[in-house]
């Protein structure tokens, strides 16, 4: 990671993990993020320009869901997918983004999964259920109400928010769907797809930009063919997607993740 950047760019923003460890490290840098789902960019929008709203929405929510036993927090889940799933139109946008940040909070592990019989909407399971005093953090959402003050906010392909952003002295961070992924959030991220990523990375290092790319490692010589600069390994284990089936039923999965680097 690097010590020092200007400006901050992450084009699959998904939950901002980066986003966090480089806004505490440089808070007066410049934030451009961008991530193709327009559903999980209301989020943030909605944090960052209405986040009154938008806690008054979560209040509601998580007033009427706390009280209920977990079989009826199982049924009241599934009721209100379906009304985000078939009867959005009856809120304005803040509201909509606030039941669908709900709506993560209390599904299973937060997955983004999207069901034909959700309406091609949110659609993952109901979660563990096990919440006892609260269901979200409002002190994170002022964290992030903070964050994203100064924050650009695009719902772009990735390529073209990097080709018009990247300058020198930027980070960029590139987490795309992986390889070969049980989870490809609504997209079709084939190899093609992954060429274009690498594509942005090389363009970063034509620019003076740092740019990051993460990645599930095939092993099938498919980064190494493509990349001549730092390529890094990690050993990792999914939990979630990647259960391998056994006599004895599912367990975690190894995998290799691999990471590549501009100089």
């Amino acid at each position: 990671l690097p010590e020092n950047f200007g400006r901050y760019i992450e084009p699959f923003f998904g939950g901002g993990a980066m986003f966090i460890w480089a806004y505490n490290k440089n808070p007066h840098a410049g934030f451009i993020i961008n991530d193709c789902n327009p559903s999980l960019m209301s989020i943030y929008e909605s944090v960052k320009n209405d986040v009154s709203a938008f806690k008054k929405r979560l209040d509601i929510l998580e007033a009427k869901y706390l009280p209920l036993e977990k079989a009826d927090r199982k049924i009241w889940y599934y009721d209100l997918r379906n009304e985000h799933a078939y009867d959005f139109e009856k809120w304005d946008k803040t509201e909509e983004a606030a039941t669908l940040y709900f709506l993560m909070k209390t599904a299973f592990n937060g997955i983004w999964q999207i069901n034909q019989n959700t309406n091609n909407r949110f659609g993952t399971p109901f979660g563990l259920g096990a919440q006892k005093t609260k269901v979200y953090d409002r002190e994170v959402v002022d964290w992030w109400n903070k964050a994203l003050k100064n924050t650009s906010l695009y719902c772009r392909d990735f390529e073209e928010v990097v080709k018009e952003t990247a300058i020198a002295g930027s980070f960029v961070f590139m987490d795309p769907p992986y390889r070969d992924s049980f989870t490809q959030y609504n997209t079709d991220f084939n190899d093609q797809e992954q060429e274009r990523v690498i594509d942005c990375l090389s363009y970063c290092e034509n620019v003076g930009a740092y740019g990051l790319l993460s990645n599930r490692d095939a092993n099938d010589g498919f980064f190494e063919d493509r990349w001549r600069n730092d390529i890094h390994y990690f050993d990792v284990t999914y939990t979630a997607g990647r259960r391998k089936k056994t006599k004895d039923g599912f367990e975690a999965k190894v995998a290799r993740e691999v990471l590549l680097s501009t100089k």
